[in-house]
């Protein structure tokens, strides 16, 4: 890429992140879920739950969200350290494409016993970071194993939590962290976390970025995986080396607003 396109392409990208990267944002997209709640554990856990569940039409993803955190008396990190067997009941009902309510009684235990000893969910992904890694990479491996490390964790719900060890391009994870770690006065991402820098991220690749990235020739590789993210990302990081995730609104923006 030239140097006169690449400028053209950063000021493109820019004016799209502040179009974008508004408080409007919120309420058609899943991050409206952790948005509903001000505890900080609330936050983390509606907000880890909302990306993991973030497949298909956004309007069916948020319904499913309340329906489940409805089912928790809309205070999941209290029903999550207080509830009783009876309490579950009502939760062996839910479902949402192929995750259903063996992988929720799981995701309640893990939260259970992580909460238990840790007081934010930012400590599972700091266990594998090291302060010079250049991004999250080692985090998520280490974060994927965390979370299956609990003896009853059942083998088909580990489909549903990616991990770089499989090269999956784990855009759920990395909205998630988006959403948690990135600060800004927009008012859209909670930025939160503040052990883990903005730098680390990898941008979330889901259908419609990878779409628009291609287009605007930000990936080359044939193939949508890790190595795919990464790439993205650093091309993303000569226009913004500190924060080059903010530029997912742009592309998720012009792929799905604009249909570009």
């Amino acid at each position: 890429m030239s140097v006169d396109k690449s400028s053209d392409l950063k000021c493109f990208l820019e004016t799209k992140v502040e179009e974008f990267n508004q408080p409007g944002f919120i309420e058609n997209d899943p991050i409206s879920i952790p948005h509903s709640f001000s505890l900080k554990q609330d936050i983390e856990i509606t907000g880890f739950w909302a990306a993991i569940l973030a497949w298909g039409q956004r309007v069916t993803i948020i319904n499913k969200c309340r329906e489940l955190f409805n089912m928790m008396g809309n205070e999941p990190y209290n029903f999550i350290l207080n509830h009783s067997e009876n309490d579950l009941k009502p939760l062996l009902k839910f479902k949402h494409r192929t995750f259903n309510d063996i992988d929720t009684l799981y995701f309640i235990e893990f939260f259970k016993q992580f909460y238990l000893k840790h007081n934010s969910f930012e400590e599972a992904f700091l266990m594998g970071l090291a302060k010079g890694d250049s991004n999250v990479e080692q985090s998520l491996i280490v974060f994927h194993n965390l979370f299956f490390k609990l003896h009853e964790a059942p083998q088909r719900t580990r489909k549903h939590i990616a991990t770089p060890a499989r090269n999956s391009a784990c855009k759920r994870i990395n909205m998630f962290l988006r959403w948690m770690v990135r600060q800004d006065n927009k008012g859209v991402d909670f930025g939160i976390w503040k052990q883990i820098k903005p730098s680390q991220l990898i941008c979330p690749c889901d259908v419609h970025v990878d779409r628009v990235a291609r287009k605007l020739g930000l990936i080359e590789r044939k193939q949508t995986d890790w190595k795919t993210a990464v790439e993205l990302t650093q091309n993303l990081k000569q226009f913004d080396p500190s924060d080059p995730v903010k530029y997912d609104f742009a592309l998720f923006g012009l792929g799905v607003e604009e249909k570009f």
